[in-house]
């Protein structure tokens, strides 16, 4: 049993927390500190959202407390680390700094359109809270011919920016060459059809043969998508319905055997051979176990000769008093195809 619990003070979301944030003990607990626990329940119940509100620091406190009172273990709290320091720019020096540094202007679209500059070619500027003391930049980049290098220096210094505008490169439309120019001699090529697949159309449509005179409306009509193990769901049907059917008898057959033996005046009625159902009850069993539970639906892969708490499709096999299970079993032994209870897409066992 969790010893957290034995802490006073520790409320029930309050241990689902600790045990969430990975304090399962009163040992771990009592071994970390104040700060760290805090700030892991804090981000623990952001995540899942177990409490109202995450305990405070001053509860998170208490509880190391107690639980070192509890196991004995003795652990200093680490020293608080001091406060930042204050940021540069309320020091004298930062003041000094910024009061001749230049504000900067955004430059207007209209002049960088005129000079031919690309946002790119406009140096940044650096945040002066990053240094403590006087700084100098220079940046040159390549600029086409007619565009002088900009260059950005320290307090006191503007940006240059290059007179002149060249021109853009222009297109050679010499060099582009339309589609029927590419095109092979003798016309464009045409296009051939992409040669079908005959397995993925087998999955998707039966074969003309198989539905050859049945009517699309009628139940022995084979539709939907080719089941990937037929055999496996023919087996698993079977079983569900011999596992149906075998269960009540060999109960009832055992009781009554029972009976016979006890009261032969009453039940002398009983006969002998219907012992056979209650040994038949673990192999058929064994046999559901095996096929029963393995058979799932091609598409949603969820498991058709089991119970599911959930609510069924609309479109699925069932009959009332019997449910959906049964019901699906003599429709795949019947038609050779089936509606899934979950997902309701037609599968289909037969090519």
């Amino acid at each position: 049993m969790n010893d957290l619990a034995q802490i006073p003070g520790i409320e029930k979301s309050s241990l689902e927390l600790l045990e969430a944030a990975g304090f399962l003990s009163a040992r771990a607990l009592a071994e970390s500190y104040t700060g760290l626990v805090a700030a892991e329940l804090r981000q623990a119940n952001e995540m899942l959202r177990i409490c109202g509100r995450a305990p405070s620091d001053a509860e998170v406190s208490e509880w190391i407390g107690r639980a070192r009172q509890m196991t004995g273990i003795t652990v200093d709290e680490p020293v608080t680390a001091a406060p930042p320091s204050a940021p540069f720019e309320s020091t004298p020096e930062g003041a000094s700094l910024l009061s001749k540094a230049r504000l900067a202007v955004p430059l207007p679209a209209k002049v960088l359109m005129d000079h031919q500059l690309a946002v790119a070619d406009i140096p940044p500027a650096l945040p002066l809270n990053e240094y403590n003391r006087d700084f100098e930049l220079r940046t040159t980049r390549h600029l086409p011919e007619n565009h002088a290098p900009i260059t950005a220096s320290g307090p006191g210094q503007s940006v240059k920016i290059a007179e002149g505008a060249g021109h853009r490169r222009k297109i050679d439309t010499s060099r582009v060459r339309s589609i029927d120019e590419m095109a092979p001699t003798g016309g464009a090529r045409p296009v051939e059809p992409r040669p079908q697949d005959d397995r993925i159309e087998l999955l998707r449509a039966p074969r003309p043969s198989t539905n050859k005179g049945r009517d699309p409306q009628s139940r022995r009509f084979i539709r939907g998508v080719l089941h990937s193990d037929p055999a496996g769901i023919y087996a698993g049907a079977l079983m569900t319905l011999l596992i149906a059917v075998i269960a009540p008898l060999g109960m009832i057959s055992s009781v009554l055997l029972l009976l016979s033996s006890e009261l032969k005046d009453h039940f002398a009625w009983v006969p002998g051979w219907i012992i056979v159902f209650p040994l038949m009850l673990p192999l058929v069993g064994i046999a559901y176990l095996i096929f029963g539970l393995r058979g799932r639906c091609r598409v949603c892969g969820q498991g058709l000769f089991r119970h599911h708490p959930h609510l069924k499709n609309s479109k699925a096999h069932r009959v009332r008093g019997l449910g959906y299970i049964i019901p699906l079993c003599f429709h795949i032994l019947l038609f050779h195809w089936f509606r899934c209870t979950h997902c309701g897409t037609p599968v289909r066992l037969k090519e």
